[in-house]
């Protein structure tokens, strides 16, 4: 049987600005519903990373590939596009759209009706928008959000704000789900249920993701593989046991013994 093709590869990823090299020979490899954390240090160039393989920063070497097809060069809306999604440190809504219009935004290229229907409200026009309220509700049901779609993003709680970023990256239909710090300012009861929903994004849409995170008890749940960063480069990566036990990974996180 034919191995299949990982969902993600990176292959000696790096960029550098100006004389400083931010990430350096970066190697990763994401297979189908695979769950991977990518850890280290505040400064490592973990979010360098994401920002590398969304189009954000363009790679000033190697590659990195969806699903086999080579994305180098291409704009972040064409990333997009191929199926790969993130979310943000800094929580990235619509504030003064309601919580359903924030999920709907993110759908738009589904929907084939002209200005024209749009303009006088046709019969093809409101059929399409009845299916992408639909959808949108089933997603926002996945993140536990039902009964709050007329609410505007602005008034949801913290929590409930980072939950409603992640059901608008999964209104791309994305096969990439890349989490930033997901569970930032998170408190525990929080925290578990957003591991939940994570676990239930991944088993139920079959997607993969790519989780940064400084909860490292989150991390270590849920992570199948973990890479770790330090300085912008590789220091260790396995599962979330060999990396806790990783010498250089200790070495990072507390520091060198002086004696």
């Amino acid at each position: 049987m034919a191995e299949k093709t990982p969902v993600l590869v990176a292959k000696s990823l790096g960029i550098q600005f100006g004389g400083l090299k931010a990430v350096s020979d970066f190697n990763m490899e994401i297979g189908e519903s695979e769950l991977v954390g990518l850890i280290g240090p505040n400064g490592a160039g973990k979010t360098t990373v994401f920002n590398l393989i969304t189009g954000v920063y363009k790679p000033t070497e190697g590659s990195f590939y969806l699903k086999g097809e080579k994305m180098n060069g291409k704009k972040t809306h064409q990333i997009v596009h191929a199926g790969i999604a993130r979310t943000f440190q800094n929580i990235r809504l619509f504030k003064k759209m309601t919580v359903i219009e924030n999920v709907k935004a993110a759908m738009q290229e589904k929907a084939n009706y002209s200005l024209v229907d749009a303009i006088f409200r046709t019969k093809k026009y409101w059929t399409q928008e009845a299916e992408l309220t639909k959808h949108a509700k089933e997603l926002l049901e996945v993140v536990h959000l039902s009964g709050k779609e007329e609410i505007l993003a602005s008034n949801l709680p913290y929590g409930q704000q980072r939950r409603l970023e992640i059901a608008r990256a999964l209104a791309t239909d994305m096969s990439l789900l890349l989490l930033d710090e997901p569970a930032a300012g998170m408190n525990p009861t929080e925290t578990e249920e957003l591991l939940e929903i994570i676990n239930y994004i991944r088993d139920r849409f079959k997607v993969s993701v790519l989780l940064i995170e400084h909860d490292m008890s989150l991390v270590m749940k849920i992570c199948q593989r973990i890479y770790v960063l330090d300085f912008g480069t590789t220091i260790a990566s396995g599962t979330p046991e060999e990396v806790a036990n990783h010498p250089r990974v200790i070495e990072a996180y507390l520091g060198k013994d002086d004696e």
